[in-house]
């Protein structure tokens, strides 16, 4: 079997997405494209984030978002949303369709919440209370945001 296993609907491969516990969300124009399960999780550092990630956003065309998860083998029953990656060209509906894909996973593997830690100071506290996540944990140098869903 491929480390790299591709579901496009979450409900009709449970055993999957029961079983995997690594992703990549890919939405393009509002739709969701695939979930390609990764055999480890997204790796994100300062440099990819500060430097890499805007030099790539602006180079990149189309109306696209990927958002990396993981599964903590620390924490099982919670999904931790890692990064988010949109191309210059990307629009709201199909980040927030990035999101409800992620919610559809969560709750085919009965997570209890979503975890997340907002490091781009461009994403208000507002915002994310808008889309039901709210402070969790807090954390000096750190926003730390959960959305439960249990």
């Amino acid at each position: 079997m491929s480390p790299y296993h591709v579901t496009v609907d979450p409900q009709a491969d449970a055993e999957a997405v029961r079983r995997r516990r690594y992703g990549v969300i890919e939405t393009c124009a509002g739709r969701l494209e695939r979930i390609v399960w990764r055999p480890f999780p997204k790796i994100v550092t300062a440099f990819g984030i500060h430097r890499l990630a805007p030099w790539l956003r602006r180079r990149r065309r189309g109306n696209r978002c990927r958002l990396y998860f993981n599964e903590p083998r620390s924490c099982p029953g919670f999904l931790a949303l890692r990064y988010v990656e949109s191309t210059c060209d990307a629009d709201y509906a199909t980040f927030r369709r990035a999101l409800t894909a992620l919610e559809e996973v969560a709750r085919v593997k009965n997570s209890d919440a979503l975890l997340c830690d907002a490091a781009n100071q461009k994403i208000s506290d507002r915002f994310l209370a808008r889309l039901g996540w709210v402070p969790h944990a807090p954390m000096p140098g750190h926003r730390n945001f959960i959305k439960r869903l249990k």
